[in-house]
């Protein structure tokens, strides 16, 4: 079953699970990013004695998302304004269940045709088998393996000619250019064939993974080559973002400014976790990558980053603070223990944040008695925060400015926020739900939908 609503981008997912998993907790998880990948929860479910649970989310993207029982984890793409059906089967008999490891399931599409998404790839997975997994076992040399990647791309283009999904498209181009880079191809080949000359596909799943591995460790690679400055002496020494892009702009790969960001964040991401480091270093270049960059992606993979770095992600305790409030007295943050909060940063300099307040007091009037609405204004003076809150009286929440004499620190140091901007969801035990959390305009009412069981009634679905 895949219909497509086209009003908001909602997505649903229906679903009956075997009954030996009845009354079991059922997740979905999404990506913030596809270079962290790191996992924050949608929804959760309690599988019904009947077996069936429901999910819905929010996303203006075709994504991979995740659902698990336990440590059984299985996979499905999703789109934008589409209702999906799902079955989700027994595990194996033969499956190891002695220990905590992740047991990958695959799940069936209910009604799809064969040009849905989720068909068309297991179609594939099917043509990649034969191509690449013998049925007698036998060994593939390399060069026999480079072949077989060549015809199934031949084979793939032309079996698929006709198929107009383009996140399909680039679902069995990048899945073999994987196979290239696994089988060491070569930098030239994998990096002009595929990366150069085409918009970089930043909610692609296969393609940033693609991506990741072809650049893993290129930084260490065009150090090795140059002479003068190190690649350690501008991180750990200097810490200059500056200096890192100086450094990397001759390179012949690199020579694009979006590209050569991305790349850098990528390596970042992997020597924060590496002892030649210093993560101190780490941390102070990917916040000024948030500060300067001017591509939203870059400035979202940057914000996840910094969240881990700051132990700000899902599961953590959600910092208290201090700020002062409308009439001049001290707020805190945990005076609303036990409530559900939405947190937000904003300047009245900062006319994107401006834009989300009508927004927040939209979601204030609906989920208003379910949960904590609370601004932090990072003005720099407080008569234009004191103007905004005389101007703008019908915004009746808690609106707070982050500065006052008396606060040692400040919300803003303590949430880690670089520039004027960010978001994030409270749960009613303290602990952080999303970091960063999705802006009004980015979804967020999907996700209180989800959470407060809130219907939809302005969804019109309409068969695909």
């Amino acid at each position: 079953m895949c219909i497509a609503c086209h009003s908001a981008q909602n997505i649903t997912i229906k679903g009956k699970a075997h009954l030996s998993y009845k009354g079991r907790v059922i997740q979905l998880f999404s990506l913030s990013d596809n270079i962290t990948n790191v996992e924050q929860k949608e929804s959760q479910d309690t599988i019904g004695q009947d077996g069936f649970f429901a999910f819905s989310l929010y996303s203006d993207h075709t994504q991979p998302v995740i659902l698990k029982i336990g440590n059984i984890t299985s996979r499905l793409y999703v789109q934008p304004d589409f209702v999906y059906g799902i079955t989700i089967p027994e595990i194996d008999e033969d499956a190891d269940r002695r220990n905590d490891a992740e047991l990958f399931i695959n799940i069936g599409i209910v009604g799809a045709d064969s040009t849905e998404l989720n068909a068309l790839i297991f179609d594939y997975q099917a043509l990649y088998n034969k191509f690449f997994i013998p049925k007698d076992n036998r060994f593939l040399s390399r060069n026999v393996l480079f072949k077989r990647a060549d015809s199934l791309k031949k084979v793939c283009d032309l079996k698929y000619k006709s198929v107009n999904n383009p996140y399909f498209k680039s679902y069995y181009e990048y899945s073999i250019a994987s196979v290239n880079a696994s089988l060491s191809r070569g930098e030239n080949y994998l990096i002009n064939t595929y990366i150069l000359g085409k918009p970089i596909q930043y909610t692609h799943y296969e393609y940033m993974q693609f991506f990741s591995t072809c650049f893993s460790g290129y930084l260490n690679s065009v150090a090795s080559a140059k002479k003068g400055q190190s690649l350690y002496n501008i991180i750990n020494s200097k810490a200059s973002y500056g200096l890192l892009d100086a450094f990397l702009k001759d390179d012949k790969y690199l020579k694009n400014d979006s590209l050569r960001e991305l790349v850098v964040l990528s390596n970042l991401w992997d020597f924060y976790f590496s002892a030649d480091f210093s993560p101190e270093a780490i941390e102070m270049i990917v916040s000024d990558i948030n500060q300067r960059t001017n591509i939203s992606m870059h400035k979202k993979i940057a914000s996840t980053m910094l969240a881990c770095f700051n132990k700000m992600q899902p599961g953590s305790a959600a910092p208290d603070f201090q700020a002062r409030s409308k009439d001049g007295t001290i707020g805190t943050l945990n005076s609303f223990k036990n409530k559900w909060i939405y947190l937000n940063f904003f300047s009245t300099k900062n006319i994107e944040t401006l834009k989300e307040m009508p927004k927040i007091a939209s979601l204030k009037k609906k989920f208003g008695d379910k949960l904590v609405f609370v601004s932090v204004c990072l003005d720099d003076s407080l008569s234009s925060y004191q103007s905004f809150i005389k101007n703008n009286p019908k915004l009746d929440w808690n609106i707070w400015y982050n500065y006052d004499k008396a606060i040692l620190k400040t919300a803003k140091e303590n949430y880690f926020i670089t520039g004027t901007e960010g978001y994030f969801l409270i749960n009613n035990f303290g602990y952080l739900a999303q970091s960063p959390a999705s802006a009004p305009s980015k979804g967020i009412e999907f996700k209180l939908n989800s959470i407060f069981k809130m219907s939809n009634k302005t969804t019109k679905p309409g068969i695909r």
